[in-house]
């Protein structure tokens, strides 16, 4: 490209920047030359790592739009109820878009960014980021080369991992599935996505069970407090520990958007315990996200696949394994082993990735050059592509509250 793609930065969070800091790596091919938060330290740190004047940090995203375009692209990583109108903001505008996912916490605002992006012929790419990860990328290079004949059958597993669990989805923004996200989009629309994107036909049907089986106020330990700073008796033995996972081992800070000082750290993550829903007991939340998910899907082709999500588990990365008519695939994210049925030959595959497989920036890359070249097809991730998982991930939730048999239509 001549330039560098200019882009405006509508949310400054953890996944904003993961985006974001790919113009740091590659200058010549992105530039932020804006960012839109209603957090004063966010802002602040994205206009110190990206060199944006103040008179381009904005505490509210609606007034980017107050002036004419002045850049080619937003980056939307804004809370899952706050997809919509920003997205929509910036078709209008003439924008093209990278969208977090899920793209929307409703079917029908999902099919209204569609029919916005179809209309103003702008791309939107959706962050489904594992389509992007070497993992995926060489499990679908193998599928379509037909190395293990005809796919069969699929069996994927997300492990979200216990502590993950409790930090998002029981204490966290993602909680409860009416001021979020139902958990089989705001979780697993990566794993529909790459379900159906590795099988390769329409969905024809989807049944779902799960529920929240622990996180519960009846399963709270006798001696246990409506804090883990109040005083609890079980605090030192429980897994779920917020003075374990934040205080004393410091995970998932990001959370707190502390300063870049760290000598008042452990007197303002104890305030953050005391008074924000993380030092909350995970038995005693308003939490409603079942932690535990089996859905089962039946493909126009006539491939099945099982997915399953789980929280109580040790450990992250997902699971997956293919059948196949001449052969099949047992791999974890970071290696696989492919079988011949004929042969008995065994090949292996091994790459050390992130939590995401490696796939934040190749995402990112791939944007990049849709947008530049203001060609859709140099992107897999497209709205037109990742609307149907998102179809699926509802048609999972009505199937699982209504014990039903859920049909798609695209």
């Amino acid at each position: 490209m001549a330039q560098p793609v200019k882009v405006i930065l509508i949310g400054a969070g953890h996944r904003g920047n993961k985006y974001a800091s790919y113009s740091l790596k590659f200058p010549d091919e992105l530039k932020i030359v804006a960012v839109a938060d209603n957090n004063p330290e966010r802002r602040r740190r994205a206009a110190k790592a990206y060199g944006i004047p103040d008179n381009m940090c904005f505490n509210d995203w609606t007034h980017v739009f107050f002036k004419e375009k002045f850049a080619d692209a937003v980056i939307i990583a804004t809370p899952d109820q706050l997809h919509t109108q920003p997205c929509l903001a910036a078709l209008d505008a003439g924008y093209d878009v990278l969208l977090e996912k899920p793209i929307a916490p409703t079917e029908a605002e999902c099919r209204q960014i569609l029919k916005k992006a179809t209309e103003t012929n702008r791309i939107v790419g959706v962050c489904h980021v594992l389509r992007y990860s070497p993992y995926f990328r060489e499990l679908k290079a193998i599928l379509d080369a037909g190395l293990i004949g005809d796919i069969i059958s699929i069996h994927h597993m997300e492990p979200i991992e216990h502590v993950h669990m409790s930090h998002s989805y029981v204490r966290g923004k993602w909680r409860n599935s009416n001021s979020a996200a139902p958990i089989i989009l705001a979780k697993s629309s990566h794993d529909t996505d790459i379900i159906r994107w590795l099988v390769g036909s329409k969905v024809h049907d989807v049944h779902c069970f799960g529920n929240l089986r622990w996180f519960t106020n009846a399963n709270a330990p006798e001696g246990s407090t409506e804090r883990c700073t109040d005083g609890c008796q079980v605090e030192s033995s429980c897994p779920y520990s917020a003075l374990q996972i934040y205080y004393r081992d410091r995970k998932r800070l990001y959370v707190f958007d502390l300063p870049e000082d760290k000598s008042d750290w452990d007197k303002l993550i104890l305030e953050q315990l005391k008074t924000t829903d993380y030092g909350r007991c995970v038995y005693r939340m308003d939490n409603d996200q079942p932690d535990h998910l089996t859905v089962n899907i039946l493909f126009e082709n006539g491939v099945t696949a099982a997915f399953s999500m789980e929280a109580h588990v040790s450990y992250e990365g997902r699971r997956t394994r293919i059948m196949g008519s001449k052969g099949d695939i047992i791999g974890d994210m970071e290696t696989f082993v492919m079988t011949d049925f004929k042969t008995r030959k065994q090949t292996s595959w091994s790459m050390k990735t992130d939590a995401h497989g490696g796939g934040d920036h190749p995402l990112v890359r791939d944007w990049v050059q849709a947008v530049g070249q203001q060609d859709k097809t140099l992107l897999s991730s497209t709205i037109e592509a990742s609307v149907e998982s998102h179809l699926m991930s509802f048609a999972a939730e009505r199937s699982r509250l209504n014990r039903t048999i859920e049909e798609i239509h695209f």
